[in-house]
């Protein structure tokens, strides 16, 4: 039953979900399309991955002091999942872009060469993913998102 009591591990919980479901309208803003894979996907604005550890570290930090060794672990975690965000995940989303436009270039090219028209479905690519990481300014809002959350829910 203590995990049902477990505060930081719920407002890292929460702290997902509401960042997962807020890319929804913020995507809205900018595209005018609701786009509700956003909720399952990742990458996006805010990011979820900064949100979660920054309300786990802060969570930590509210319950067992900022001078303990729990909290200082959780901190690092947290540095070290956002630096993820911004890095590799990012350079990898980056790369599948690129991949993504060079499928593109060839199909376009051997369509042309052999008056290819149509593709069958079997010969279609699903595209690799392109929204793995994050832009700095994702993860900065991710982990003031999951801070400001944790306050918010350990006030009530």
């Amino acid at each position: 039953m203590e995990l049902f009591t477990n505060f930081p591990l719920w407002a890292s919980i929460f702290a997902i979900l509401f960042t997962q479901v807020v890319k929804v309208p913020i995507q809205f803003i900018v595209t005018r399309k609701i786009d509700w894979s956003l909720v399952t996907s990742t990458g996006g604005m805010p990011s979820s991955h900064s949100a979660a550890v920054t309300a786990l570290a802060t969570g930590i930090g509210l319950e067992s002091g900022l001078s303990s060794p729990v909290f200082a672990l959780a901190t690092v975690f947290a540095i070290i999942t956002m630096f993820d965000a911004t890095g590799v995940r990012f350079q990898a989303g980056e790369q599948a872009a690129v991949i993504n436009q060079l499928m593109k270039d060839f199909n376009t090219f051997v369509n042309e060469a052999k008056g290819w028209t149509n593709k069958d479905d079997e010969e279609k690519r699903k595209e690799l993913k392109t929204l793995l990481g994050h832009k700095p300014i994702e993860v900065f809002f991710g982990g003031v998102t999951g801070v400001i959350l944790t306050l918010i829910i350990q006030y009530f």
